[in-house]
């Protein structure tokens, strides 16, 4: 398009004028004409690119859905956005079209001065042209923006009551997480909506005023246009402040999160005087209307931001500062009673048990011999060193490793065990690199086989789990642990899509020599039999060999999402999951991956916040996939959750009973890691329940430290097999200790029971506070200051190795504590990790011996008496030295007993080197007799 304008200078008073349009001509020239025909072809394209990808998407998600007969969850996901969409788009392109019809038919109807009839066509027709798209392009964004709030108009639809009311506004809890959510996403979309509307008018009336060279004096009709919008838009706003009372409930003014003192009796006050205020505004807006000028608006913005500075921020602050700030306990402490309350009940700390423990001075042998099954499942294995020896015992080849180690318990032989365990995955990056082919990656490597299991104490002579499942194929001498389908298409680390049932064999796993292969007959997957899926899958996959490979058949299928979490969320992403899903073998000898699943909301009223938002949390939901076949199950295991409830409500075939969830699966729930650090979190703060002692935070806990490879780290929530007070048998519990903010001794410890009818029942026990109880630290403290041990790990830091120091637990027993920290011994170049030593102590005795039983015995049995260790604080401990005589030269057996240690840790520095650590347990243990022997003679 061009503008042919003969004359365009100034008024000749050096100001520009404006463009005489008379003397304009509107046309396109025949090359304009060209580049915008050449233009339009590739912009369809785009656009037809943009709707089949959409399509395709669509289509892609329906297939992947419906294989897991989940599609009615799609279909209601899919159809709430296309209706909100809609919805929204239709509604703002009716608004700003209708507002902007009215500003044509009331704007100025002079003619465009002496425009050609052609020209004034052209005129019209980009500008129409231009309105259409700006409407087309608005609309779209303002649909958009709706259709993401999907999950809010859902819950807003099948929101189901709490059955307990906020103490302000006697307001049902579902209100504040499923109503005024949405109540607040229309009046923002509204707001929004009509600010827009309001610009795109006024620049409609401006673009009209300046083409026909007028002054921009509106008529009566143009005022009042204009007036209405405004005071429509201030109505929203009223409605903005109205919402913002109850969000008075989220405050984070006062002493607690949650409305205090000067929210209730001052926020209060000014948010009704600002509705008041808001709506006196577009009154006068609308009055103006019959009124000269504009000084009315002025006088009312000029009113509101007024209330705005006065009522709204300088009151409540005048409030704060002069009547709660010099005596806030007085005026905060029915908030801070409305804030403990809610808190606990919004992470389900009401529920906890809490309880008296005695915590005796230490343990008797009598007390050890009570309680054989705690004992015989301590762990003595740390998942982190263990995760390493699995690697290089069981990986077996390059392509096979272990994601991480999980902690389970079974029944075998009649004994509960707790066991560690890890799935044996398929790692393509390992692949030898002439062999990442697209056929290898995509139709041969497709799955991982089997896993490791070790019980949490047994070790081998060498230092080594033993493993009760091993090798390739699996194996056992255990019935409970056969396992028929060891195939691992689903897990933690199958990041990539394949496809089964080509024409190309699947490696199954290697044997001997020889490899062995097989054909997936799971129904996992979606079909590739028809040429539109593959193109739609080579599409959504970005691989062209998808479709025109001709190993794919009509009954090939390709698997993907089959990585847990990205499966999981994909299905329900308005869940929070664990960060560690973990591998149960089914009583048939299938394998099964548990996926713990939270419902969640950051709008719990008074329920003081996590750092992400967080304030009201439920471990609702176990989610149960197949390694195989990737077939997902959704057990609800709380069922009077009410956010669970609602989910219900929207996806009705999402979810299952937990009633039903089979026996043998059931067995092997456990109390999240993820949920129960939360909870202690909180806890640490809101186990005082007393508004005094709350507000001096004068008992804040804090979760204690342990040492791990010499560094100090926070202690990890742990889970150990034994008998609670008043209990008659052992059970599976997770648990952590807590100590005073700033100080190490133990003041108190959680439990979280997991088997049978008490699963998800939380204890609290809290131990007496005249007397010292070791915390976990101090015990670090008094194995880091004992000389025999130190002098030990110095030995083996001479030699090379590295010494790890396993976790320390902490473990009731009776009404004392049993610690128990394991050793293990890392060569030089990264070998092995090996147990060579557990740490046990009881109250001020301590011992380090080569097994559990020998470090027990030493504490509590016939074997050699340990030395008591004096207070936990470390400090230099001088070495004992041999006693020399009268003469000056140490007795014969003395200088003799001097050599030979001399000789140990000569050949133990050798062996050490050479890795030959049988040997160098030998001489360890001659070490240890000769250095016992010393002792007792310079003693002596």
């Amino acid at each position: 398009m061009s503008w042919n304008r003969p004359d365009s200078g100034g008024n000749g008073n050096g100001q520009p004028r404006w463009p005489d349009l008379s003397q304009m001509r509107f046309s396109i020239s025949p090359g304009t004409r060209r580049i915008i025909k050449w233009l339009i072809i590739p912009l369809a394209i785009i656009i037809l690119i943009v709707i089949f990808s959409i399509i395709k998407g669509i289509w892609t998600d329906w297939l992947w859905f419906s294989s897991l007969d989940f599609s009615s969850v799609y279909s209601t996901i899919l159809v709430t956005k296309v209706t909100i969409f809609f919805t929204a788009a239709i509604v703002f392109a009716i608004l700003l079209t209708g507002s902007l019809l009215l500003a044509r038919r009331l704007g100025p109807k002079a003619d465009i001065p002496l425009v050609p009839i052609e020209g004034l066509n052209n005129l019209r027709r980009t500008a129409i042209t231009g309105i259409i798209l700006a409407i087309v392009i608005l609309s779209l964004i303002f649909g958009s923006a709706a259709q993401g709030h999907w999950e809010t108009a859902l819950k807003f639809t099948g929101g189901q009551a709490f059955g307990v009311a906020d103490p302000i506004f006697d307001k049902d809890i579902g209100f504040y997480l499923f109503s005024l959510p949405f109540h607040k996403f229309v009046q923002g979309w509204l707001l929004g909506a009509l600010i827009v509307i309001l610009i795109a008018t006024f620049a409609f009336y401006a673009f009209n005023y300046s083409i026909r060279r007028l002054s921009l004096s509106f008529s009566v009709g143009v005022k009042a246009h204009l007036s209405i919008l405004l005071a429509a838009i201030l109505g929203i706003y009223a409605w903005h402040y109205f919402l913002d009372i109850y969000g008075l409930v989220y405050s984070e003014r006062g002493a607690v999160f949650g409305a205090g003192y000067t929210d209730v009796h001052a926020q209060l006050i000014a948010l009704r005087i600002l509705i008041a205020t808001v709506i006196v505004c577009a009154i006068m807006m609308l009055v103006n209307i019959f009124r000269r000028g504009f000084r009315l608006p002025l006088y009312a913005f000029g009113l509101w931001i007024a209330a705005v500075i006065i009522v709204g921020a300088i009151y409540p602050a005048i409030v704060q500062r002069f009547q709660v700030n010099p005596s806030e306990l007085a005026r905060e402490s029915e908030y801070i009673d409305y804030n403990i309350e809610f808190t606990n009940e919004a992470f389900g700390l009401g529920i906890i048990e809490e309880q008296q423990f005695p915590a005796g001075e230490e343990l008797t042998l009598e007390d050890i011999a009570a309680n054989p099954a705690t004992i015989e499942n301590i762990r003595l294995w740390d998942s982190r060193p263990l995760l390493s020896t699995y690697h290089q015992k069981q990986a077996l080849r390059p392509y096979y490793d272990f994601h991480d180690i999980d902690i389970d318990r079974y029944e075998t032989d009649s004994q509960y065990r707790q066991v560690m365990l890890g799935a044996r995955e398929l790692y393509q990056e390992n692949l030898d690199p002439k062999a990442k082919t697209w056929v290898n990656q995509r139709l041969v490597y497709t799955h991982g086989y089997g896993l490791a299991l070790s019980p949490v104490t047994e070790v081998s002579e060498e230092g080594a789990p033993v493993l009760q499942v091993k090798d390739i194929p699996p194996v056992s001498d255990f019935d409970r642990f056969q396992i028929e389908s060891p195939e691992i298409y689903y897990g933690e680390k199958t990041d990539d899509y394949i496809i089964i049932k080509s024409k190309t064999e699947e490696f199954d796993y290697p044997l001997g020599d020889q490899n062995v292969y097989t054909e997936y007959t799971g129904k996992g997957g979606v079909s590739l039999g028809s040429f539109f899926r593959r193109v739609a899958y080579a599409w959504q996959m970005g691989d062209f060999n998808i479709l025109i490979s001709g190993e794919i058949t009509g009954d090939s299928r390709i698997l993907y999402y089959r990585n847990i979490h990205d499966r999981v969320k994909q299905v329900a992403p308005f869940l929070k999951f664990d960060y560690d899903p973990y591998l149960v073998i089914t009583e048939e000898g299938r394998l099964v991956w548990i996926q713990d699943a939270y419902t969640w909301s950051s709008k719990y009223p008074y329920s003081d916040p996590l750092t992400d938002g967080t304030n009201y949390i439920r471990n609702s939901v176990k989610i149960v996939v197949d390694a195989y076949d990737g077939t997902m199950t959704l057990y609800v295991v709380e069922p009077e959750d009410p956010v669970v409830q609602t989910y219900q409500e929207i996806f009705h075939d999402l979810f299952t009973p937990g009633t039903e969830m089979p026996d043998d699966i059931r067995a092997h729930l456990r109390y999240p890691e993820d949920l129960f650090l939360v909870q202690a979190q909180v806890y640490q703060r809101y186990h005082m329940k007393d508004t005094k002692v709350f507000y001096g935070k004068e008992d804040l806990w804090t979760i204690p430290e342990e040492i791990y490879r010499g560094t100090a780290q926070r202690m990890e929530p742990y889970y150990v097999i034994m008998r609670l007070p008043g209990e008659e048998k052992e059970e599976f519990l997770l648990m952590l200790p807590l100590t005073p903010e700033n100080k190490k001794n133990t003041v108190a410890w959680l439990a979280a029971r997991s088997d049978g009818d008490n699963y998800g029942k939380l204890l609290a026990y809290f131990l007496p506070k005249d007397k010292l109880i070791y915390g976990p630290m101090q015990v670090e403290n008094r194995i880091e200051q004992d000389t025999a041990i130190t002098e030990q790990f110095a030995l083996w830091g001479r030699g090379g190795s590295t010494v790890i120091r396993g976790n320390l637990l902490m473990i009731p027993i009776e009404d004392s504590f049993l610690y128990v920290e394991p050793v293990l011994l890392q060569g030089a170049s990264g070998g092995l990790p090996e147990l060579k030593r557990v740490i046990v102590a009881s109250g001020d005795n301590l011992a380090m011996e080569q097994t559990l039983d020998g470090a027990l015995d030493a504490i509590f049995g016939t074997g050699p008496a340990p030395t008591p260790t004096p207070t936990p604080e470390p400090t230099e401990t001088p070495v004992p030295t041999p006693t020399p005589t009268p003469g000056g030269e140490p007795p014969g057996e003395i200088a003799a007993l001097v050599e030979a240690i001399q000789e140990h840790l000569d050949k133990m520095q050798e062996y050490a080197g050479t890795g030959n650590w049988a040997a160098y347990g030998q001489e360890m243990d001659a070490l240890d007799a000769d250095i016992q022997r010393l002792a007792e003679l310079t003693q002596g």
